[in-house]
């Protein structure tokens, strides 16, 4: 079993690798080294030789009809249908019960340290497992709607990036921003990478302008390593960047002593669901409930805020309680209208 379970796991990286359109055409070796690093985190051929290769891509073209074809021309592999995925077709008995097996393995190591931030993220796939291994079953779908997540694109850049950032090489881009819309072309030192809201960010070094700049990856286009080394920041502190912040949006400042005053069901819900980390509870009635926490006002935390409506208002500080009264006037003059 465990050879299958590896075997059905080669399958699934080969489709990822000749699915890749910023590195078509994957040589054997290229299949075999990107195979064993996944699966035995080394690519030195004591695992997996170009045989095993051989016999994968055989058998996805049996087993699964993938569309699987050499080119002399560039000397590597790749789908002569591109919209072919193996991720389309269903899953198997022996790749289910992999699913399985994988998922307890996880459930073991929730609470160390290294994990916990994907406790989240390990509980989800537990209960789809858990209720029912096999998403193509019907009945399943007709009593649990599981939270789908739209993908806004970018993700297919994530090892690029990642391996920009670990080479400490620049990196060059065309982006598109939401404000102005033009493209323009960008090149900067990729210092990290940030998830927020199911959507990726690049949190960068631009050296023309001397600054660290935000870009989301879903409005890249064309991204590519250059050659040139990356100019970093010297007092630059990727694990302190953002822990004053809400959201993506970061920049030079001191957090601010918020002071927030809340009705008895939406304190439950901020309760549940602080804000940030800083976040404690100060006083509580039957009516209402007093919360302080320290942050970085941004746009981020202000539209948190708003999806509270009128069930909270903030005290402290005069200039947060000021922009909440501005919105809330902008949303009286929408609705006032006929």
């Amino acid at each position: 079993m465990p050879h299958i379970k590896n075997a059905l796991i080669r399958f699934r990286i080969i489709d990822r690798m000749l699915r890749n359109k910023y590195k078509p055409f994957p040589s054997k070796q290229d299949l075999r080294a990107a195979c064993e690093e996944s699966l035995y985190g080394s690519d030195d051929g004591n695992n997996i030789c170009d045989s095993t290769i051989e016999k994968d891509m055989f058998n996805m073209k049996m087993e699964h009809d993938a569309p699987i074809k050499y080119s002399k021309l560039h000397k590597g592999y790749f789908y002569e249908d591109p919209n072919f995925s193996i991720n389309d077709i269903p899953l198997s008995e022996d790749e289910l019960s992999s699913i399985k097996f994988a998922v307890k393995t996880l459930q073991q190591f929730k609470e160390v340290p290294f994990f916990q931030q994907f406790g989240n993220a390990i509980d989800k796939i537990v209960d789809r497992v858990s209720i029912g291994g096999n998403p193509e079953d019907e009945d399943i779908q007709k009593f649990v709607q599981f939270e789908s997540v739209v993908s806004s694109g970018g993700n297919e850049y994530l090892p690029m990036i990642l391996e920009a950032i670990r080479g400490k090489k620049m990196l060059w881009f065309i982006y598109a921003s939401f404000v102005k819309g033009v493209e323009k072309p960008r090149k900067v030192s990729p210092l990290f990478l940030k998830e927020y809201r199911n959507r990726w960010y690049l949190i960068c070094f631009d050296k023309l302008k001397n600054d660290i700049i935000t870009y989301a990856l879903d409005r890249m286009q064309e991204p590519r390593i250059l050659e040139d080394e990356s100019s970093l920041p010297v007092d630059f502190q990727p694990e302190l960047y953002f822990q004053d912040t809400i959201g993506i949006t970061s920049y030079k400042g001191k957090a601010e002593r918020i002071v927030i005053k809340a009705n008895q069901v939406a304190a439950k819900y901020i309760a549940s669901q602080p804000f940030h980390q800083s976040q404690k509870l100060t006083s509580e009635s039957a009516d209402f409930s007093v919360f302080e926490l320290s942050v970085l006002v941004s746009e981020e935390f202000i539209r948190n805020l708003l999806g509270y409506a009128g069930e909270l208002e903030i005290l402290e500080p005069k200039s947060l309680r000021n922009s909440m009264a501005e919105r809330a006037k902008q949303l009286n003059n929408v609705y006032k209208k006929k």
